[in-house]
């Protein structure tokens, strides 16, 4: 990387130079695979500006995957109702559980001290999302570098404070996590000049173009205050339904049983990561629909790029996410599930049950990965064109392949930095959850039985919350990506600067979008 000075200059004359062309013509290549979809957004508007929906027609049917959009919110209707009467179980009995830290009475579930605990963690959560934003802004190259050496210190520091409390099956679970962090991070380093010019192209676009910061903002707020009615809605589930002596089983619906709380748990979790991952991909989609406008039209940028996306995406294209967020919430649930028993085996110092859990996680996470992976290509495509769900995975990965954009997708780091950087803010929210545990002795964990639930939603609410503010980071990127595949010529026509920076840092760079 440091040895490459043709990098700063072709980056540097891509960043202050970029002029428009002369001429602005149809762009003519070989086209191989399924045809580009609708009317080619490249054609011209003269000097007037198109709006958004006439620079990106979509073909009928218009409303795709209503069948998904309507299971959503029913869904989302259900956590409603649930979180109403727990709440109101749990203020119905508010002097019995208790109004700070250390003066619940309850001993048979979580409490106040839970809830006051997760408003920490939210709070924690959501500087440090808010900072690594920042970071990924102001220093977009040191960026990757400080993600890899913040994960790696961060969790060697985690696993000698465990070891240090004699908690040998968790340190021992970090420390082969930082093994595997730095394996990882040593075999990035090729790859990172690419990388770090494909995020600062990303964040330059993001400050002249459209309303992508704000969108984050406010995408990171709605995350944030999702997180915390789900906080809430989670410590008042145990307190209104936990059996045993607890007065607030006849106030109100339902009875208690152990059976009624784990079920509850189970559909509100659920739940809740539908509808964070819609929201994540609802602003990712709509962050498509505006760096889609730069790539086919930088110089006469559709009117209301931003509102027209974010529009399509909650009309048109609601179904279709919903769709695609229900696979990933059904996997992150899952790998939730095997976090917690994880978390128990731990717990009771059964090292092979926490290994054997550790493995079944780390293969639900390669799944998660892989449609996760298809879903951010494919929403971008659905940004563009709104085409259903299967249709915009299928002739997007077609068209990847076959164009060769997989070289550059695996050559690029930004998707697995992000996560590294969501992962941090789990694992910071998670300590916080664990030395709150230790400190403050809630009378309802006196044996400890709590303390891997606890610590595992921590990591949830840390970890939802960073992914949703890095968001429109990756989002731009993908849609480069996507557009590149399915229009290369326009890259080398509309931006040549850029083309040549990319040939600088990676050459192969020529034979990936020729392919």
């Amino acid at each position: 990387m440091a040895n490459n000075p043709a990098h700063g200059e072709a980056a540097s004359y891509y960043y202050n130079t970029q002029q428009p062309p002369n001429q602005y013509q149809q762009p003519q290549y070989a086209q191989q695979g399924p045809p580009a979809p609708g009317p080619n957004p490249v054609s011209g508007y003269g000097s007037e500006k198109p709006m958004f929906d006439q620079a990106f027609k979509v073909e009928r049917p218009k409303y795709n995957d209503i069948w998904a959009g309507i299971l959503f919110l029913i869904v989302v209707l259900g956590y409603v109702a649930v979180s109403g009467i727990s709440i109101n179980g749990y203020a119905s009995v508010k002097r019995f559980q208790g109004d700070g830290i250390y003066d619940s009475g309850s001993t048979v579930g979580l409490n106040t001290n839970t809830l006051i605990l997760f408003v920490f963690c939210l709070c924690v959560a959501t500087v440090f999302s808010y900072l690594y934003v920042l970071l990924a802004r102001q220093f977009p190259k040191q960026f990757i570098w400080i993600t890899g050496i913040l994960n790696i210190v961060f969790g060697l520091v985690t696993a000698i404070y465990m070891l240090s409390r004699h908690y040998y099956s968790g340190g021992i679970v970090f420390l082969i996590f930082v093994a595997f962090l730095i394996f990882a991070f040593i075999s990035w380093i090729p790859r990172i000049p690419f990388s770090a010019l494909m995020l600062k192209t990303a964040v330059d676009v993001s400050k002249s173009y459209g309303h992508v910061y704000l969108v984050s903002a406010l995408g990171g707020l709605c995350a944030t205050a999702l997180a915390a009615w789900y906080s809430v809605t989670f410590v008042a589930v145990y307190a209104k339904f936990s059996p045993g002596q607890n007065p607030a089983c006849a106030e109100g619906a339902g009875g208690c049983s152990t059976a009624k709380v784990t079920g509850l748990l189970v559909f509100i979790t659920f739940a809740m990561y539908w509808i964070s991952e819609w929201l994540k991909n609802t602003i990712h989609t709509t962050i498509s629909g505006v760096y889609g406008s730069w790539y086919f039209h930088p110089y006469n940028l559709p009117k209301g790029a931003t509102r027209g996306s974010l529009k399509r995406a909650l009309t048109y294209s609601f179904g279709s996410i919903s769709l695609g967020s229900l696979l990933v919430a059904i996997l992150n649930f899952l790998r939730q599930l095997c976090s917690v028993a994880r978390q128990n085996e731990a717990a009771q110092g059964n090292i092979l049950g926490t290994i054997m859990f550790c493995i079944l996680g780390c293969f639900i996470g390669i799944l998660d990965w892989a449609v996760q992976f298809l879903n951010r290509y494919a929403f971008s495509y659905i940004a563009l064109y709104g085409k259903s769900y299967f249709a915009a995975a299928k002739d997007t990965w077609s068209m990847i392949k076959q164009r060769g954009i997989d070289a550059l997708i695996n050559e690029c780091l930004i998707g697995p930095v992000l996560t590294m950087g969501a992962t941090f803010v789990g694992y910071a929210t998670s300590l916080l959850a664990y030395l709150y545990l230790v400190f403050t002795h809630p009378s309802y964990n006196t044996d400890g039985s709590f303390t891997p639930v606890v610590v595992a939603f921590a990591f949830l609410i840390g970890l939802q919350i960073c992914n949703i503010f890095t968001t429109p980071i990756s989002s731009g990127i993908d849609t480069i990506f996507v557009a590149t595949a399915w229009e290369p010529q326009v890259l080398m026509q509309n931006h040549p600067e850029l083309y040549q920076a990319m040939v600088q840092v990676y050459p192969q760079v020529q034979i990936a979008i020729h392919a």
